[in-house]
């Protein structure tokens, strides 16, 4: 992200030690440092956390398209059951005198 070389870093060491002067540079030193891991820490748990809401927002997901996935095959069950249902009445329906093109003619005349 940023673009530090060392000998950047030595410069900032000299201005602080310039700045602060030799006695307080080790402790604003260490404050620094345990201000850095800190947030490094606190950003560490930010994209953990990110990252779990991802995985349960996906898993929601897949939930979802499970259960549409469910009710698209009931809904094809239920549809194959009725056929078969229509299939076996008119199979067991006794058979009426078949009309022909002779005597659907005359009908229609009448």
């Amino acid at each position: 992200m940023f673009e530090v070389g060392f000998s950047e870093i030595c410069m900032v060491a000299l201005v602080a030690l310039l700045v602060i002067g030799p006695e307080k540079l080790p402790k604003v030193a260490r404050m620094a440092g345990f201000w850095l891991a800190k947030s490094k820490r606190m950003l560490a748990a930010v994209k953990q956390e990110i990252h779990e809401e991802f995985q349960a927002e996906e898993l929601r997901q897949s939930l979802k398209n499970k259960t549409g996935i469910n009710e698209f095959q009931k809904l094809v069950d239920d549809t194959a059951k009725d056929l078969r249902d229509i299939k076996h009445s008119i199979t067991q329906q006794p058979d009426s005198e078949p009309v022909t093109s002779k005597n659907h003619g005359q009908d229609e005349r009448r």
